[in-house]
């Protein structure tokens, strides 16, 4: 084995601009914290793409399963006021 095979593997979360929420942008290898947000930097930002960049160890996500996604989520379904439908947006809103 080599030893980036055996570094964690990182999620990339990439906030693009003030005011936006962080993005999921790839994943990474990388032996600390540091190291993977420095990478994350080089890999995910060289264009001056983000402002704000998140790394997060692949161990402690967690996840719904696409297979269980009916069952899962079917409580929220009788719940309407959860769903912003009838509320109006003012003019000049541009990230909601």
């Amino acid at each position: 084995m080599t030893a980036q095979s055996e570094w964690p593997l990182w999620e990339v979360f990439v906030r693009s601009r003030r005011g936006l929420s962080h993005t999921h942008a790839g994943s990474l290898h990388a032996p600390d914290a540091e190291m993977a947000l420095r990478n994350a930097r080089d890999l995910y930002t060289r264009r001056s793409e983000g402002v704000s960049i998140w790394v997060v160890p692949s161990r402690h996500v967690t996840a719904s399963s696409p297979d269980e996604k009916d069952p899962f989520f079917e409580p929220s379904a009788d719940k309407p006021y959860r769903h912003p439908t009838f509320y109006e947006v003012p003019e000049g809103v541009k990230n909601l």
